[in-house]
């Protein structure tokens, strides 16, 4: 179940990191901007994170 909940975690921090992107770039804020790319790139590694565990079948 670990594989499935970072999945669901990861695309979820990608979707808002995106988000927080675009509206750092309409709004001309490059603080929000640099924290969406960062939430985005956590959201990446919990996806990898959960590609991991199913390898692995949920030992880790």
């Amino acid at each position: 179940m670990g594989e499935v909940k970072d999945r669901a975690k990861g695309l979820a921090n990608e979707a808002a990191g995106n988000i927080k992107q675009g509206w750092g770039k309409l709004t001309d804020n490059p603080e929000l901007e640099a924290e969406g790319i960062a939430q985005e790139r956590k959201g990446e590694a919990q996806q990898v994170a959960g590609k991991v565990k199913g390898k692995m079948g949920n030992n880790i």
